[in-house]
């Protein structure tokens, strides 16, 4: 199996999870929301908008740890990490950012 092709499989198993726990296809959004309320740690909840824009950034911030775009700088008392970003994203289209 190629790498792409175990990536391709990962990621339609999340998807498959997702679908189940919302009651539909999830977009990228919804798949940022649910990275960003696991790797917060905070129990389940109705978070407020900015809330859900905040663990939106910290997926992205967290996803893009390996590649080198950020590094996790400080854990706050509260848990919630912060993160330095190391480098510029490339500039994109929006579709080219979901791929990515």
């Amino acid at each position: 199996m190629m790498p792409g092709d175990e990536l391709q499989q990962r990621w339609l198993k999340l998807e498959s999870l997702l679908t189940e726990r919302l009651g539909k296809k999830p977009d990228l959004d919804d798949v940022l929301l649910f990275i960003g309320k696991k790797e917060s740690g905070l129990p389940p909840k109705n978070f407020t908008e900015e809330e859900q824009l905040n663990l939106r950034q910290m997926a992205i911030c967290t996803i893009l740890v390996p590649a080198r775009y950020y590094e996790l700088y400080w854990v706050d008392d509260m848990g919630w990490p912060h993160f330095n970003q190391l480098q510029r994203l490339p500039e994109m289209s929006l579709p080219e950012k979901e791929v990515f």
